[in-house]
């Protein structure tokens, strides 16, 4: 049974010689927002445990998850842009990380191996459904990005019934994504904004826009979408990415990041901590605060 104290602000972080613990691999990493939601919930439910920031460069990225696993982690998340080669570097995949082809989430086990899981397309459907946006069933998607959380956000709506494009700017890589997830459509880079009028939601599941990453000056047009076109964006520093301000500009629905990393990050700690933890307006505050 889940437990919540009736304040979780009073509680102290716990933190002994036997503190279960784990962290966040990314490059960058300092915009990073799960360190706060994972001790919020360590307080909230009186564990022994830490979670930490772990920057590391993409060249050291299997040296770092054999270093913290010798360390006696017991797992770590995995952000840009080291979700696929955690999927490569991983001893078994979950069906969710098959399916998607990318890793956000590794679990250390006691004989040894590192299983693999992607919760990004589930907790992104989970942030659309408590934001009230129902998954467009029938529907058509763009995704912006044909990276790991591309690839995790395109199957969790394939599976969901919504027919999904994607764009790249490397065509290629847009191209490596839809031989991996049988019925996806490519767009090319050049001709989506003009052909937003054809799609129920747009998300953008790259870097661009987000603080501290590239091109954070990126400026999409959105003339073209119809007014039932909801915006998401996985970026949620700054909470006000460039694309939701269009798309707010033209009084479209828009969804933030937030949501899908509250809602993505409680397998992750239910592995590592043993405890499912609760994703509510308290949860959300918290975290907010750090903004």
């Amino acid at each position: 049974m889940t437990k919540t104290p009736d304040s979780a602000f009073a509680s102290p972080q716990i933190i002994t010689g036997k503190a279960r613990l784990a962290g966040v691999l990314g490059w960058p990493v300092s915009h990073s927002r799960s360190p706060a939601l994972h001790n919020y919930w360590l307080r909230r439910y009186g564990i022994d445990g830490a979670y930490v920031p772990l920057p590391v460069r993409p060249e050291q990225f299997e040296a770092a998850v054999r270093g913290l696993q010798a360390a006696g982690f017991r797992g770590a998340n995995v952000t840009i842009p080291h979700k696929e080669a955690a999927c490569a570097l991983a001893d078994r995949l979950d069906p969710s990380a098959q399916r998607a082809g990318a890793v956000n989430t590794l679990v250390f086990e006691e004989d040894g191996r590192i299983r693999g899981l992607s919760t990004d397309g589930g907790g992104f459907v989970a942030s659309l459904e408590a934001d009230g946006l129902p998954v467009p069933v029938s529907g058509r998607a763009l995704l912006l990005g044909a990276g790991g959380a591309a690839r995790s956000v395109a199957a969790a709506l394939q599976d969901r019934g919504v027919q999904v494009s994607v764009t790249n700017r490397t065509q290629a890589r847009a191209e490596s994504l839809a031989a991996v997830l049988p019925g996806l459509e490519v767009v090319p880079w050049e001709a989506w904004e003009a052909g937003l009028g054809a799609y129920d939601l747009l998300v953008n599941t790259t870097s661009l826009g987000m603080e501290g990453g590239p091109d954070p000056m990126f400026r999409p047009s959105l003339k073209a979408a119809s007014r039932a076109l909801v915006v998401a964006d996985i970026v949620y520093v700054p909470r006000l990415t460039p694309l939701l301000a269009e798309a707010e500009q033209h009084g479209l629905k828009t969804l933030g990041g937030l949501g899908m990393l509250l809602h993505q990050a409680r397998l992750g700690f239910r592995e590592w901590f043993g405890q499912d933890p609760v994703v509510d307006a308290e949860t959300e505050a918290t975290v907010r605060a750090t903004f």
